[in-house]
């Protein structure tokens, strides 16, 4: 499987794009098992009935409406024949469990949902007689409902208000839903006044066509963006490094400041002083002496941050290449642009695939009756219970699974740009061609890299699970624990997600397995690690800088067609809607950024490390990078001469030296 330690070659020669074959293929084997036990979740739903409960809807003693039933053991009014009943009406539609998320109340099948408020039981008489749609419990007769004693239990809470059948789902929904008002309340706490929501909520639907064409506008800004930032990159780079400096420089120069302030004061004050404000001073100097700890330590770190910038310049400056070479490659493989979608696409047609799938576990398995309610429903016992589990294990790997697919797609895509001497003889669609290697030889790869994070995410979801569950209740330092192993856990998820990253790039280059992949890209990264450190931190700064600047350009554009507007008196809603819309497409884009910038710079740090542009090790870099790599050997050659200088006038002194008297030659 060529895992790490394993018997492969212990020095790696990197082949780009020379040799390809199928890697990690048993672990493309568990996946595929895995899917197929994903995909037989869903058929025993069907096949168990849940599937057609959740679609077709069954009443509270477990009959499916719109079929014929079977009696259940220990059931009362089970077994019966609701071919003509194809609806789910609840008796008190209104009775919500806040903290389950369903409704309390009995239901029954119908053969229509009323369609005008009843407000008597001669209503209810006269709509099951006319209608033939009998709406309280089955062993009640419709004639006899305004007399009979258990009108009050087995009837629908008066008034009874119109209501129209869901599409496809089949349940009676009452057209006014006021009586949702306490999810509203649940759900939109901060709210005391409901006339405001209502301007909020109107003000949303006044201006949907303003909204749809901001969000239109954040997306062609995103994609310009993509385009453009090669050009402003310097700029960012070179006003971040100054911010930084310069911020530093003030943070310490006010907390010295501040000290010599309290100094000052405090030795005005001392000659005052009395006995009994003798604990006052002596807090005075505790607080002194740690504006002092403070200000040493503000020192020590700008010192710190300067060298750094003084010997990381040349870094800064491959940090503007590699951001230049990145707005070549869209420009060359525009169809990277898409991926965003591509990738979005795929996740909400899984994600809505396994809220079905859940959805029909809900109503899948052995009926029980509620010791509170008396009413019937489905529940997993015994081994099948952990079908729920199984199918959230699921949910985050397979998850996983589709974004490293756009991980190693992207990766595959840049290796070939890169990897191309002549770009003119690029493939016609290399992400086409990248996409086809990683359904032929790399899926396993992908599945074993999106398996290691599982094993991570799962835990911390976990604890951040139990954490909300005790929330108020566990002591302060088990919440303090159970917060820390949060916080490492997700540290851990972000280097192994970073970690993950370069191993698929290297697998595109070298076609290597997962583990050998991740140890080679390893080795490359600690032997870069400035460079790494430097292009992280600047790079995820200056794209930072760009969300913002979308966000912010989109929120202009609407404040002014807003304004435009005038009928249109309620701005907060809609422009917290563009603004979150907008930073999560420029969040997806420029992610897509991101990883064509670290896999230039791994293609970079390879192509240096085993090329020197000599005959036969030509390198492969483009030109930016090529430049950037001729000003560091010009810059390293007049140190050394610098240096040779040093040397050579140390040693002519030491032989202009004189000789100590009292010595002879011979």
């Amino acid at each position: 499987m060529g895992c790490c330690g394993s018997a492969e070659r212990t020095k790696r020669e990197w082949r780009p794009l020379e040799d390809r074959s199928c890697t990690d293929l048993p672990w493309f084997l568990l996946f595929t098992v895995f899917c197929v036990g994903m995909g037989s979740i869903c058929g025993f739903t069907i096949v168990t009935g849940g599937a057609a409960r959740l679609v077709f809807g069954y009443d509270s003693y477990g009959n499916t409406c719109g079929q014929r039933n079977e009696q259940i053991e220990g059931v009362r009014l089970s077994g019966l024949d609701h071919t003509d009943r194809k609806f789910v009406f609840f008796l008190d539609p209104c009775n919500i469990d806040i903290v389950q998320r369903k409704i309390k109340s009995m239901a029954l099948c119908v053969s229509l949902c009323p369609t005008e408020e009843l407000k008597t039981y001669q209503d209810l008489k006269r709509f099951a007689m006319s209608n033939g749609s009998e709406l309280c419990s089955y062993e009640l007769a419709g004639h006899k409902y305004p007399g009979l004693p258990e009108r009050f239990s087995k009837c629908p809470k008066l008034p009874v208000p119109p209501s129209k059948p869901l599409p496809v789902f089949n349940r009676c929904t009452p057209l006014d839903i006021s009586c949702y008002a306490k999810f509203a309340e649940a759900v939109v706490t901060f709210v005391s006044d409901n006339s405001v929501l209502h301007r909020l909520i109107a003000g949303v639907a006044a201006s949907k066509e303003i909204i749809i064409g901001l969000c239109v506008l954040a997306l062609v800004l995103s994609m310009t963006l993509m385009m453009i930032i090669r050009y402003i990159s310097a700029v960012l780079v070179w006003i971040l490094t100054s911010l930084v400096v310069l911020g530093s420089l003030a943070g310490t120069s006010v907390l010295w400041w501040l000290y010599i302030d309290h100094r000052l004061y405090g030795n005005d004050t001392t000659t005052k002083v009395t006995k009994e404000v003798k604990e006052e001073v002596e807090i005075r100097r505790d607080n002194g002496q740690a504006l002092l700890v403070y200000a040493i330590a503000a020192t020590v770190f700008t010192i710190i941050l300067l060298l750094l910038m003084l010997f990381m310049r040349k870094r800064v400056a491959l940090t503007i290449a590699l951001f230049h070479v990145a707005g070549k490659v869209f420009i060359h493989l525009p169809l990277l642009t898409l991926q965003p979608f591509v990738t979005f696409l795929a996740l909400l047609l899984f994600w809505i695939y396994w809220v079905l799938v859940l959805l029909f576990l809900g109503t899948t398995g052995n009926p029980v009756q509620n010791e509170e309610t008396g009413l019937t429903e489905f529940r997993l016992t015994g081994p099948l219970q952990y079908l729920t589990w199984y199918h959230a294990v699921g949910l985050v790997w397979i998850s996983e699974f589709i974004l490293a697919c756009q991980q190693m797609t992207v990766a595959g895509a840049v290796v070939t740009y890169y990897f191309t001497r002549d770009k003119n003889r690029l493939p016609v669609t290399p992400i086409l061609s990248s996409v086809l290697r990683l359904v032929r030889y790399h899926l396993g790869t992908v599945a074993k890299g999106s398996f290691i994070i599982t094993l991570v995410k799962i835990p911390r979801l976990i604890l951040m699970y139990i954490h909300n569950q005790l929330k108020g209740k566990e002591n302060a330092c088990a919440r303090c624990l159970l917060k820390t192993c949060i916080c490492c856990l997700w540290c851990l998820e972000k280097c192994l997600n970073y970690l993950n990253q370069n191993a698929y790039a290297a697998t595109a280059i070298n076609s290597t397995s997962f583990c050998t992949s991740a140890r080679d890209a390893f080795v490359i990264l600690v032997e870069n690690a400035l460079r790494v450190a430097t292009i992280n931190a600047i790079g995820d700064f200056v794209l930072f800088l760009g969300k913002i600047l979308i966000v912010t350009s989109t929120a202009f554009a609407g404040v002014l067609l807003l304004n435009y507007q005038r009928d249109y008196a309620e701005w907060l809603l809609p422009l917290i809607i563009v603004c979150l819309f907008a930073f999560l497409v420029a969040h997806c884009f420029l992610s897509i950024f991101e990883i064509v910038v670290d896999v230039l710079f791994l293609c970079f740090a390879i192509d240096t490390k085993y090329n020197d542009g000599t005959p036969g090790k030509e390198f492969f870099m483009d030109k930016a990078l090529m430049e950037f790599v001729e000003s560091s050997r010009r810059l390293e050659r007049a140190v050394e001469r610098g240096r040779s200088r040093v040397k050579e006038a140390v040693s002519e002194g030491a032989e202009m030296k004189p000789m100590a008297p009292g010595t002879s030659s011979a």
